[in-house]
């Protein structure tokens, strides 16, 4: 099984900014968050924790690498979409008409950013590679917003569209199992 974690609260995602490739530390709140994944995952025959390389994922992981005795690996395809030159901006700063366009068409992409299409594309090779490497164990995968809706979305068999509308909170565990199966969504220990 896969543990996806989204991490824990940075100041970015509390002010309503859109995050992508920023990388902002956690909030003292972030930290706390982290340290009550750990303690959640601590009860679990954990094999592995793999992290996107921003600082937030990897403090995250690091918290949960703590309680389950795993070193922290860094997978690059763990990475959040990028939001290209809108990265870092308060949400109400994007254009009415590309949010629609974004929100209509999964392969339009932000100015120098990332597509869902993209995001999905890359998130189903990890996904698929890491439900191998499970077994009857469990892999920790440290990541994102947009990546792990993308990999609920393949496990799904859906299109990336659909990611829309999904909530995902920071700190929470969303599980999928061989088959792909979505075994639990946006939890919160």
């Amino acid at each position: 099984m896969i543990a996806f974690c989204r991490h824990g609260q940075t100041a970015h995602n509390r002010d309503g900014l859109l995050l992508g490739r920023a990388d902002p530390v956690l909030t003292e709140t972030g930290q706390e968050q982290a340290a009550r994944l750990g303690e959640r995952l601590a009860r679990e025959p954990v094999q592995a924790v793999l992290t996107s390389p921003l600082q937030r994922a990897r403090d995250t992981a690091a918290a949960i690498a703590a309680t389950t005795g795993c070193r922290v690996e860094i997978d690059e395809r763990l990475i959040e979409i990028s939001y290209g030159e809108w990265d870092s901006r308060p949400f109400a700063d994007v254009p009415r008409a590309d949010w629609e366009r974004w929100r209509a068409d999964p392969s339009f992409a932000p100015p120098g950013g990332e597509s869902l299409v993209d995001v999905e594309a890359r998130l189903a090779t990890i996904t698929a590679d890491l439900l191998d490497r499970a077994g009857d164990d469990v892999v920790v995968a440290v990541s994102h917003v947009s990546p792990i809706k993308a990999a609920v979305c393949w496990a799904l068999g859906v299109g990336p569209e659909l990611a829309w509308r999904m909530r995902l909170d920071v700190a929470s565990i969303t599980r999928i199992t061989p088959g792909p199966t979505l075994l639990a969504f946006n939890e919160r220990p």
